[in-house]
């Protein structure tokens, strides 16, 4: 008698898939976790005239054809995906006491681990769990940030919160410092049920009204060209000198429209943020800024190792610092304002050269001093850039 062929084992709902990966998103430390099925983006057309406006700024990247069609469709990221799971991590919103001195500040998602390598790896465990439910190799693709997907409308969609004015997505419980990342899979997952959708931000425009920047053309329209953020990490030449002021002691980030959310304030504490996002120490929240002027390159690696400060090379940095330091007002910046001023890179040595105006009209140090060290830099200056600005400081402290 021949024995009948066992049926091959049966995959698991998309249900019981939906509710595996929902518990080992959380499992894993995510604050929040959402599912929904692959479809076109609702909003690719505003994207395409955010960038017709070029308020992309020198973010080239974002209009190419790959970061185009991504945020049009999933599917360019990855043709074979059915399923895209949505994750939040919250970051810690506060610092360690911070020392006296010159200080500059980083953002708050900043202080900690670099967060792409963080939410990735969490991801990737999910992704595992996965495959072994199915008893097969999952076709997936994780993104974080970086990848050209429409991250903040997928959250919206999975019900992890919403879209701010300040363009932000805001999880209700824990205000909108959070990180997201996205998991997509080949596999098919029932869709989460949202929550109750929350009453978003009403007549509330906080956020608008408190850039320092006017970065905000209207609600949920931001021009990266007058972003702190923007101005302090993706752009790589100077520094509009009617905004320099407005940058403050940042260095790298800008929180401000956070900041005043109410949303904020009011997140409870009972969600801990992830230990890794959490401030390294305090000169990662707030760092000398007068020894990071001074700082050779292999301590700038070291200070930026593991972090989303890598996104910027030593040039930059040093150039944010080199604005903060003239708006410190302070006489302890003057010395290393005037060391910038001989730094190899000349895009610092013109933004060295507007902190020295700036501290002479701060009273930090008296005109004739200042005139003299620029006029010393004036005279060995070759690259145009830096001499025009040695000439605007040289004038206002003559």
């Amino acid at each position: 008698m021949t024995e009948p062929t066992p049926s091959p084992p049966s995959s698991p709902s998309p249900e019981v898939l939906r509710d595996l990966v929902v518990d080992a998103a959380r499992r894993h430390g995510f604050h929040r976790v959402g599912i929904v099925q692959v479809e076109p983006s609702r909003r690719s057309e505003l994207y395409r005239d955010w960038l017709a406006a070029g308020r992309h700024g020198e973010m080239a990247y974002l209009a190419t054809p790959e970061h185009v069609a991504g945020r049009a469709d999933p599917r360019a990221v990855l043709d074979a995906a059915r399923t895209v799971i949505v994750v939040a991590l919250a970051y810690g919103k506060d610092a360690p006491p911070i020392p006296g001195g010159v200080r500059g500040l980083i953002a708050r998602y900043a202080r900690g681990t670099d967060y792409h390598m963080v939410v990735r790896d969490r991801l990737q465990l999910v992704a595992g769990e996965l495959c072994a439910a199915l008893g097969r190799a999952v076709a997936s693709r994780v993104c974080v940030d970086s990848a050209p997907l429409a991250e903040r409308e997928l959250a919206e969609r999975a019900g992890l919160g919403f879209a701010a004015k300040n363009t932000m997505l805001i999880a209700p419980g824990l205000g909108s410092y959070v990180v997201l990342g996205e998991l997509l899979v080949d596999a098919e997952l029932a869709a989460t049920e949202p929550p109750a959708r929350d009453k978003g931000c009403g007549q509330c425009r906080a956020c608008l009204d408190a850039c320092p920047t006017g970065a905000f053309v209207d609600a949920f329209v931001l021009d990266a060209r007058r972003c702190i953020s923007y101005l302090t990490i993706e752009h790589d030449g100077p520094i509009p000198p009617e905004l320099r002021r407005a940058l403050g002691n940042r260095i790298f980030g800008c929180d401000v429209c956070q900041e005043v959310c109410p949303y904020n304030a009011a997140a409870p504490d009972r969600h801990p943020p992830a230990a890794e996002l959490t401030a390294r120490d305090a000169d990662h929240a707030s760092p000398d800024l007068i020894a990071l002027a001074a700082a050779g390159a292999n301590q700038l690696r070291q200070f930026v190792k593991r972090t989303a400060l890598r996104r910027v090379d030593r040039r930059r940095l040093l150039r944010n610092v080199a604005v903060a330091l003239g708006n410190s007002g302070e006489a302890r910046a003057v010395p290393s304002a005037f060391a910038l001023l001989a730094h190899p890179e000349a895009l610092v040595r013109g933004h060295a050269a507007w902190a020295v105006a700036e501290l002479v009209e701060h009273g930090a140090v008296d005109a004739a001093t200042a005139t003299s060290a620029l006029a010393s830099a004036a005279a060995v200056e070759r690259d145009a850039g830096a001499a025009a600005e040695l000439a605007a400081a040289a004038t206002r402290t003559a």
